[in-house]
């Protein structure tokens, strides 16, 4: 609740549209001691306390198409896990709920074949689409974010958003926990909204160092007001080219 209120006061000032993420289940974990949820149910009400408190559009992963019908009863826009961009049963489960489909392009996918993904959803006559740029994989223990991808993917017809955090983590840590490179965020945000990306996805915590998930990439929430004004004063040249 803190986190939502924060960035709805920082994204208002800037006149930002502002959809809230959080995860009501954490399915893709490195290790089986990784915490992944407090429960479906609870998790899904603080979603919502979030949605009706805040007056903010909400969006949350889905895994399996029996998720699909929990989770669209809370949140605006479901969102398909990179790891899980290819499962046919599980986009078109999400196309056919009407609702706005977030999908992330897989770190293994190259830009041109999420025109695929796109055509499954669309197949359930759902036209609701965004898709996402995470980063791909660079060997093992890396990721590298390909801005061709913005233009390429653009030409779908769909936003694309570019995740300036997932991006920047550094996967398959032999500690079993995965890694990041959070100094980097600033860098990652600020050539997306040059390269002409519709949105940006990102992930912040008072205290990353606390957070149970992805800590190791977050921004902490104090820095993000510098760098959303940051963003856009270079969204407000780019715009105009």
């Amino acid at each position: 609740m803190t986190t939502a209120e924060t960035i709805k006061n920082i994204t208002e000032k800037y006149n930002i549209p502002f959809v809230f993420k959080a995860s009501y289940k954490k399915a893709n974990r490195s290790s089986i001691n990784s915490f992944s949820s407090i429960g479906t149910e609870k998790a899904l009400q603080i979603l919502e306390k979030v949605k009706t408190t805040f007056d903010v559009p909400i969006v949350t992963d889905v895994h399996t198409e029996a998720e699909v019908a929990i989770a669209a009863n809370v949140t605006d826009v479901l969102q398909i896990p990179a790891f899980l961009s290819r499962q046919t049963d599980l986009l078109i489960a999400t196309g056919k709920t009407g609702k706005f489909v977030n999908i992330k392009k897989g770190q293994f996918l190259s830009p041109q074949s999420m025109k695929f993904a796109v055509e499954k959803v669309e197949s359930t006559g759902n036209k609701n689409i965004l898709l996402t740029d995470r980063g791909t994989m660079f060997g093992y223990g890396d990721l590298v974010v390909d801005f061709r991808s913005v233009p390429i993917m653009q030409k779908t017809g769909y936003p694309v958003i570019v995740d300036i955090t997932h991006s920047l983590q550094q996967p398959n840590q032999s500690s079993g926990i995965t890694g990041g490179n959070p100094e980097m965020i600033s860098t990652i945000g600020k050539a997306a909204i040059a390269t002409g990306t519709n949105g940006i996805f990102l992930e912040t915590h008072p205290n990353p160092s606390k957070a149970l998930s992805d800590g190791a990439n977050m921004l902490p929430l104090n820095q993000l007001d510098t760098l959303l004004y940051q963003l856009t004063q270079i969204r407000n040249v780019v715009k105009d080219f």
